[in-house]
């Protein structure tokens, strides 16, 4: 009969995947009636309504009714369908419209069952300002506002910082802000560093300026042959006419060029831009390598780890990462790929239109263009290597973690707290959080203490004020948002002994929050790293040896909560100190604030004006003034 009744339970357990997914099939089936033979993006959803897919099609209704036979489907298809409960379509003009939007979506709503490129910040370039007299040579990251010319993108901002030095000394280009500039009376530093030619106070004029700007523009476009034999020249006629100084500093110039090409330890031959993608999979994880060359010189590379299921093949992985990598980055004229990607001709058909210039993509397999993509492998394939073996470390410090405290499953999200402030002021709640791949900094969060001590300003020293009111905000905004636990942690760390664990306890005895183990970090006497005591929920505290590495695992977590807290605290108190009264009086932007402080010399005499006064004032009308008047006055 208990044989009968274990068969009967697993046979429920078994049908109920097939239930939800036929119940899933079912919902998508329903859209096929109104769908369009019409090229266009669709996005699947789930209960809740989060975006678990997003996808294109040449012909949307063909490309859903794919989907309605789940059971000739991949098993990680099979899961998206089962959890779909929703479907919303955008059609387009052509495929490449929709390969386009189904990038950007991508990387705006992150779904869960897409390929994702996790790191997609933004990379530095160089520019030269042209709005300006005496041209600026500037670091920019970010969208190209300033009319100019733009040299990149540089793999590291390392970079871009040495190259800038170089050309401050072959060039003498001023990097100074606008302000600066105007304000000079005599050379700054960079003048006797003979990095500037002090254009801010005429040791130079405009002609002879342009001319190093141009040969700057000149040397980043590539044509640093013509410049250096040009310096050549320059230099030999100043000897001749025994002018040493002059020959000395061009000598000099010469040398910081030579340095920067000295730099290229690997060229394109034939290519003067191009990106190099290599893709290297291993363990069901991927690393992509891109090496930026420009100019025929190399700007650097780096490397992304895409978050895709284990079973996807390299063609498919190599399209999801070049559709989101260029989603916000102009594409030079020649990709060289180590694997072509699904759909190569619709992908540089959409590139192409982005660029407004052809993209081509290759995949050489010998010959000279071979040689930077086996480079490029080779750098894939180490730093896979490393971070396997770091993944494979980081899981053996969580499961050490989770036989010292029982709990029953390893963790995979561990939320730290801790706060900063000064005698309670500006406090500031912060919280990290660490997975099974290590630190998640996207999902850090910092709080500005509202409550613990009454008008936003904590008691001075009530830490325990200020975490009770950090976890019952994180924990009630959980419960009312994430309520089936999705993103909830197995273990919260606070940064404090028996005094911070009691109020975490409180905190979820009050909410009616069980199943997250908790563990309070107290500093050892002296308060010596090392030395650390920690507290666990219904006693059982214990210690680890000084060299243990779970004790380094978990000092580093709550260092890192420490420096969180810090630098976001030394943030709010950088604003105050820069903050007007004005800035919370409703109805007054920028505008009108500048008019007021122009009109009255000070917020304090603004707050001091009657009313008629501030009717006075350009561009304030009589409501605005009321406004301001109440504010400071006592009727808010």
């Amino acid at each position: 009969m208990a044989k009968t009744a274990q068969s009967s339970v697993r046979q429920g357990l078994a049908t109920a995947p097939h239930r939800g997914m036929m119940a899933g099939a079912k919902i998508i089936q329903n859209y096929l009636k109104t769908l369009p033979l019409a090229p266009g993006v669709y996005r699947m959803m789930n209960q809740r309504g989060d975006v678990l897919y997003v996808g294109k099609a040449h012909q949307l209704r063909k490309r859903v009714a794919a989907y309605t036979k789940p059971a000739k489907l991949p098993i990680r298809l099979q899961r998206m369908i089962a959890e779909t409960r929703n479907m919303e379509f955008m059609t387009t003009h052509t495929e490449v419209e929709a390969l386009l939007l189904e990038s950007n979506l991508i990387k705006k709503l992150r779904p869960r069952y897409n390929v994702l490129l996790r790191d997609d910040k933004s990379f530095s370039q160089i520019l030269i300002r042209a709005d300006q007299d005496f041209a600026q040579l500037v670091k920019h990251r970010g969208a190209r506002k300033h009319k100019g010319a733009y040299f990149g993108p540089f793999a590291s901002a390392g970079a871009v910082n040495r190259t800038i030095s170089t050309l401050q000394r072959a060039f003498l280009l001023r990097n100074c802000s606008d302000g600066i500039f105007r304000g000079r009376t005599r050379p700054c530093l960079q003048y006797h560093m003979k990095r500037c030619s002090a254009p801010c106070v005429g040791r130079i004029g405009r002609v002879e300026y342009a001319a190093l700007v141009d040969a700057a523009r000149e040397f980043l476009a590539g044509h640093s042959g013509k410049v250096q034999a040009r310096l050549a020249k320059q230099m030999e006629a100043a000897s001749a006419a025994q002018e040493y100084e002059v020959a000395a500093r061009i000598r000099d110039q010469i040398r910081a060029l030579t340095q920067v090409q000295a730099h290229q330890d690997i060229n394109v031959p034939g290519i003067d831009d191009a990106d190099v993608i290599a893709l290297h999979r291993e363990g069901g994880q991927s690393c992509v390598q891109v090496f930026f060359f420009r100019a025929g010189r190399n700007n650097g590379n780096r490397a992304y780890f895409p978050s895709h299921d284990r079973n996807l093949d390299a063609a498919e992985i190599m399209a999801a990462f070049i559709g989101q990598f260029y989603n916000d980055m102009t594409p030079p004229r020649a990709v060289l790929l180590s694997h072509a990607p699904a759909e190569r001709d619709l992908i540089a058909e959409a590139l192409s239109l982005r660029a407004s210039h052809k993209v081509r993509l290759l995949t050489p397999m010998r010959g000279a263009k071979r040689k930077p993509v086996e480079h490029a492998l080779t750098n894939a394939r180490e730093a896979l290597a490393r971070r396997l073996a770091e993944s494979a470390s980081h899981r053996r410090l969580l499961e050490a973690l989770a036989e010292r405290l029982g709990l029953e499953v390893l963790p995979t999200r561990i939320e730290v707290y801790d706060n900063s402030h000064i005698q309670g002021s500006h406090a500031i709640g912060a919280m990290i959080v660490c997975g099974p791949e290590g630190l998640m900094k996207n999902a850090y969060r910092k709080f500005n203490i509202r409550t613990a001590g009454g008008d936003g300003e904590a008691a001075a020293g009530d830490d325990y004020a200020m975490m009770r009111e950090v976890l019952t905000r994180r924990f009630k905004r959980a419960l009312k948002e994430d309520p089936d636990r999705g993103q909830w942690p197995e273990l919260v760390i606070v940064d404090g002994g028996r005094g911070q664990l009691g109020v975490a306890e409180a905190v979820f005895a009050d909410l009616g929050i069980d199943g997250v183990a908790l563990l309070g970090v107290a500093k050892g006497p002296d308060r010596n790293a090392g030395r650390e005591k920690f507290y666990r929920a219904g006693g059982g505290d214990f210690t680890l040896p000084p060299r243990d590495p779970l004790l380094y695992f978990i000092q580093r977590l709550r260092d890192e909560a420490h420096r969180f807290a810090i630098s976001a605290h030394r943030a709010r108190r950088s604003r105050a100190i820069t903050a007007s009264p004005l800035d919370e009086v409703a109805g007054v932007g920028a505008k009108r604030k500048k008019a007021l402080l122009l009109h009255f010399g000070s917020a304090r005499n603004v707050a001091r004006a009657g009313l008629a006064d501030l009717e006075a004032v350009g561009g304030i009308s009589k409501a605005v003034a009321a406004k301001i008047y109440g504010y400071f006055h006592g009727d808010r």
